[in-house]
């Protein structure tokens, strides 16, 4: 309820600002504006999996074998907090049916485990290290059971549902309840062993499922490939589209009012839907190593494709989702935890100091005092430059007191109001001539720029050509990116 009743105040301090400005389409929820300042987070893979080296779990796993003698939540979470990561979600529960927290749904779980002697909850301490240092937390619960025997018939929702309460009842507020499109297959089922088919777009009971994340954790955000609050964007590759918007319509199967997990429309989901039924942003979601879970012959993402993947995920709007993989032992791989802490560093020293925040911009229209071309520069997401109703296209000229080296420029829309411009162009002075260094479309919540080469200039020119109705921007930036 203290989420809650801050956001609300959070949107309200929006009040005086947006008085007399529409918004434009579908805007975001007070759980979503909250979840696009998270930008990085981590998606954990732990289960007796690991132990098996697969990817995904039979479901006939010896509980036993589950036995990390050196896990160290504080170890995993203080790597993914040294790589920028703000939240990290945990697979409590994977398509293998092993809970990592000692249910009462189903006797397959971590009691059954030698770990901890039988007494420890995997779940409760990855909780309170994210609480410890600061990180956001989430689960992720598959509704797919290999092991459960009840699994295809009517008498597993039940235990499904009954699971999601427990993790939503136990472990403090959540940012996200993560779900997947894995329905159904072969698998263990109490030693049936068998393959099981289930109608994904009725068998979960989506609609009242969901009902109870949105009553018992009202600020978590519902992640699927169909939504509703995030969409996934459609690949395991970490990165969005070129265009990318943050509306999206999700197509239901046929007969159906509403889309489910496993029927997304996943040719548009990289780009989104402009002007789409709902505000439904994209993860970017993508493994640290080749696979999801640890596997000794994988190597980690050099720190140079992470940022890559950073500025073509939440540098496009969306978020990257960082695959996470304990060993064995129960911590990350030193390999790992070097990777994670170099791209950090990479990203706190690139974004550390804006170029351009010292310089003088000068606008072909403003709305009003109060939404002053001079608020792009102050570092407050709730400020921002608008134009009167009636001017839909607009130029931004931006001089710098002396001349700067950079590569990167960040521009970001004042999403509360929704997701407005359509077209920009970018341009530098140069040789006493303006030169256009880039063309583009979708800005959103955050839009990263990356030139091919740096450029050295004083000043340059934001030229917005396209929008429905009357621009609004937050903030620009110029920043050079690091090299370690």
């Amino acid at each position: 309820m203290k989420k809650l009743l801050f956001y609300s105040l959070f949107l309200c301090s929006f009040i005086n600002a947006q008085k007399n400005i529409p918004s434009y389409g579908a805007i975001p929820s007070q759980r979503q504006l909250a979840w696009h300042d998270i930008e990085v987070y981590g998606l954990i893979h732990f289960t007796p999996t690991t132990f098996e080296d697969k990817e995904w779990g039979y479901g006939d796993a010896d509980p036993k074998i589950f036995n990390p003698t050196h896990f160290d939540a504080e170890q995993i979470i203080k790597a993914a907090k040294a790589g920028g990561l703000k939240g990290i979600i945990l697979v409590a529960k994977h398509h293998d049916g092993f809970a990592l927290w000692p249910t009462q749904t189903t006797t397959y779980n971590i009691s059954k485990s030698l770990f901890r002697k039988g007494k420890g909850d995997l779940v409760k301490e990855i909780q309170l290290a994210a609480q410890k240092y600061g990180l956001k937390f989430g689960i992720y619960c598959s509704p797919w059971d290999r092991n459960n025997p009840n699994y295809g018939t009517s008498k597993y929702l039940a235990i499904y549902q009954a699971q999601l309460k427990e993790l939503y009842s136990n472990y403090g507020n959540l940012f996200m309840s993560w779900h997947d499109g894995a329905n159904g297959g072969d698998g263990y089922y109490g030693g049936a062993r068998e393959t099981r088919s289930i109608d994904n777009t009725v068998y979960y009971d989506w609609k009242n499922t969901w009902a109870i994340t949105r009553k018992m954790q009202p600020m978590a955000n519902i992640f699927s490939d169909v939504g509703p609050d995030v969409r996934w964007v459609g690949n395991e590759e970490g990165h969005a589209a070129e265009t990318s918007w943050a509306t999206f319509t999700p197509k239901g199967p046929v007969g159906k009012n509403e889309a489910v997990p496993g029927q997304a429309n996943y040719p548009q989901s990289p780009s989104g839907i402009r002007n789409g039924r709902f505000w439904m942003p994209a993860e970017c979601d993508v493994p640290l190593r080749k696979g999801w879970f640890f596997h000794t012959q994988e190597q980690p993402k050099s720190p140079e494709i992470l940022f890559d993947l950073y500025l073509k995920s939440v540098g496009r709007g969306a978020a990257l989702d960082l695959g996470l993989a304990p060993d064995t032992t129960g911590q990350l791989h030193s390999d790992d935890v070097v990777a994670l802490q170099t791209f950090g560093i990479m990203l706190e020293r690139t974004f550390a100091d804006n170029l351009a925040k010292s310089a003088t911009v000068k606008a072909s229209n403003t709305r009003d005092k109060s939404h002053s071309p001079a608020t792009l520069l102050d570092g407050n997401k709730k400020s921002f430059w608008a134009t009167e109703d009636d001017v839909h296209s607009a130029t931004l000229e931006i001089h710098l007191p002396s001349a700067q080296t950079f590569d990167i420029m960040s521009l970001q829309e004042f999403i509360p109001l929704g997701q407005r411009i359509e077209g920009y162009t970018i341009e530098v002075f140069k040789n006493n001539t303006w030169k256009k260094i880039y063309d583009g479309t979708s800005i959103g919540a955050k839009r990263l720029i990356k030139l091919d080469e740096p450029l050295t200039a004083n000043k340059l020119r934001v030229n917005i050509t396209k929008s429905p109705v009357c621009i609004t921007l937050s903030e620009i930036g110029l920043y050079k990116q690091a090299t370690l």
